[in-house]
């Protein structure tokens, strides 16, 4: 296995790299700045330039990478075509590359509540409604794929369980980037996380439960 990261320096991103290194599973980890990438990603992840908007880019940059996880997320600003590049766009081209390549797994990191249209994160460009349809078309394109919808993020880590339910079944909760992470990275090597969306929060009452039993809990 060799793992291709997509928006590797980001918050979310940064882990799932740092949680494969951990687990000796080699890294191409996509950046646009090799030398911010420097002071951000393990050494023993490999930096490739590559951008999502740019599919050509995307060829080189995937190599010969085997499994995809992609972890991009249009940054908040007033271009209101951002979402809609980066979480539409930028997933699209990433799944068109994958079918290219043959890549046998595509881990997506989403959000919870990405079908509910009136939801308040939708004032920002309509984010949920540009991941649901980046969902969508990675579930039409025929990949293996597992869906990771997390809900509110925390950059700092905590000891409360993982709670993981299917599709449109969790609307509020928050869980630490680092457990993201994990899901992410469990998901390439647990057989019954494959074509899941899976929606995951973290509570301090939730039960301590393996991540095969996790995964095999959902339809």
């Amino acid at each position: 296995m060799k793992a291709f990261v997509a928006g590797a320096t980001g918050e979310t991103g940064r882990r799932i790299v740092q949680e494969l290194i951990k687990r000796n599973i080699p890294v191409r980890a996509m950046v646009r700045d090799l030398e911010t990438a420097r002071n951000i990603l393990p050494s023993e992840a490999e930096l490739v330039l590559g951008d999502v908007l740019q599919p050509d880019s995307l060829r080189s940059a995937i190599g010969d990478s085997t499994v995809l996880l992609c972890a991009t997320g249009a940054k908040p600003s007033f271009d209101p075509t951002g979402p809609f590049q980066v979480d539409l766009e930028g997933t699209k081209n990433l799944t068109n590359i994958a079918q290219e390549k043959g890549i046998e797994h595509f881990v997506l990191v989403s959000s919870l509540c990405v079908s509910q249209l009136f939801h308040p994160l939708n004032l920002f460009w309509l984010i949920l409604v540009w991941k649901k349809q980046a969902e969508d078309y990675l579930i039409r394109s025929g990949l293996t794929y597992t869906i990771v919808r997390p809900g509110g993020l925390k950059n700092e880590d905590n000891p409360d369980n993982i709670v993981m339910e299917g599709a449109d079944t969790l609307f509020d909760g928050s869980i630490p980037r680092q457990k993201v992470a994990q899901v992410c990275v469990e998901a390439l090597c647990e057989p019954t996380s494959r074509n899941k969306i899976v929606e995951i929060v973290a509570r301090e009452d939730a039960p301590d439960r393996d991540f095969d039993e996790l995964f095999a809990s959902i339809s």
